[in-house]
């Protein structure tokens, strides 16, 4: 009885699946969705304030100079290649928001006064709401490319 049970879950689940990749849109030559086009801007803007923070200095930043100078690059190639709308790139970027809502959700947990509660909760409620529309953008990249009739 279990086994059938899970066996008719598991063909409602594929049967939603099937209705949700029907209903996407393939992107059009030239298209690149809302949220890439948002998170390539936020990685561009990101990566400058990287090179900003580096320009202005702190104390005791001598020895970040080189994972400052690397993460900003990366930050712009990420940039670069949402803009684009390559599907790497969408992935590299989720990576990193995902990274970002683990650390601002441990940093919740730890967090010392209200201030740093709201920071989290702030940073909380953007990456995460970024990171999920990135994620049917991402279907949208993956679909075979529409071919307009000549």
């Amino acid at each position: 009885m279990p086994d059938d049970r899970m066996s008719r879950g598991y063909s409602r689940s594929r049967e939603r699946d099937e209705a949700v990749r029907a209903s996407l849109v393939p992107l059009e030559p030239g298209e690149r969705p809302r949220a890439v086009t948002v998170a390539a801007i936020v990685s561009a803007i990101l990566g400058t304030l990287l090179l900003v923070r580096l320009v202005v200095g702190d104390e005791g930043q001598e020895n970040e100079t080189t994972g400052i100078v690397l993460f900003a690059a990366v930050l712009f190639l990420a940039a670069a290649g949402m803009w684009k709308a390559q599907y790497w790139a969408v992935l590299g970027f989720q990576f990193f928001l995902g990274l970002t809502l683990v650390f601002a959700a441990v940093s919740l947990m730890f967090a010392g006064n209200l201030l740093a509660v709201v920071y989290c909760v702030v940073i909380l409620g953007l990456a995460g709401t970024l990171f999920w529309f990135l994620v049917k953008a991402m279907a949208r990249i993956q679909m075979p490319k529409v071919k307009r009739p000549e």
